[in-house]
């Protein structure tokens, strides 16, 4: 009989789902339970795991694309949010929209669109095309100027003074580097730092749970946001930290006889594909 490697794996319990997107997966749950099929724009999370195990229940993800063509349907609107033109659509289709936006997006949705009605010049710290951006411009019919870095930002004319927001999962710390960039330069900013909380908390207590560990397993969709940028929270704590998007990743030759490994993951990372991660550690 082979002798495995036996190490202690925990996960860590403040890891996965944001109540946004269990919110909006509830949602999409009750109404497959009801019906047996659901249309939603875009993926109802970044995590392709998840998505299959939905679109197994009836979950239908379609593009703007397919929206302009839906006639008389139902459309879940995930987490995320989406700009007023998906609502102008929805009405001209006869779709029904149900919104499962987060509330947290929703507000800052709100916030931008004031501050564009004041004719305020406004800066988002964001991904580019990211849905979550998308819908935050277009709060400004475009208008708003999205950056990635303090390079880019500083790239454009910038007027005297800038309105400056955030996207919902960007990182706090780099949020109040570039707006203390911009006062040392002069300029005059109105930093609404509107960046989520259950986000951006969850670097303080990851550093703390990585930090306890001979390894850490990090488990996220390849196109989560947050999840690059709390992969690397982990990885600053812990050089030994691996990034697996499935059990399939997982190597055995990462790991040592007897190491203690953590399980962690993203906004976007179910509950049960870091169970199933463990288990697959666990029969190492």
């Amino acid at each position: 009989m082979q002798s495995g490697l036996h190490l202690s794996v925990r996960i860590d319990p403040n890891s996965g789902f944001c109540f946004g997107v269990i919110y909006a997966i509830q949602m999409a749950e009750d109404l497959l339970a009801e019906q047996g099929y659901l249309y939603c724009l875009g993926d109802i999370v970044h995590n392709d795991e998840e998505v299959q195990r939905l679109e197994n229940k009836g979950l239908r993800i379609i593009g703007h694309d397919q929206l302009n063509q839906l006639r008389d349907e139902a459309v879940l609107i995930r987490a995320h949010g989406e700009p007023p033109s998906t609502y102008q659509r929805a009405m001209e289709n006869n779709l029904t929209l149900i919104d499962a936006s987060c509330p947290v997006v929703l507000k800052l949705q709100n916030r931008i669109k004031a501050s564009f009605d004041r004719r305020e010049k406004i800066f988002i710290y964001g991904k580019h095309g990211h849905a979550e951006v998308v819908g935050l411009l277009g709060q400004t019919s475009g208008e708003a100027i999205v950056f990635e870095n303090l390079d880019e930002l500083l790239r454009h004319e910038l007027p005297e003074n800038i309105t400056l927001y955030s996207q919902t999962t960007k990182s706090t710390d780099s949020f109040y580097r570039i707006k203390n960039e911009l006062v040392e330069r002069g300029f005059q900013v109105n930093a609404n730092d509107t960046i989520c909380r259950q986000v951006s908390n969850r670097d303080e207590a990851l550093r703390r749970f990585s930090a306890q560990f001979d390894q850490i397993v990090f488990v996220s969709g390849t196109k989560s946001s947050n999840g690059k940028v709390l992969y690397q929270v982990c990885k600053d704590t812990n050089q030994q930290t691996h990034f697996v998007s499935k059990v399939e990743e997982l190597c055995p030759s990462w790991f040592q006889p007897g190491q203690s490994v953590g399980i962690c993951g993203a906004t976007s990372t179910p509950m049960w594909l870091m169970e199933q991660v463990r288990d697959a550690l666990e029969r190492f």
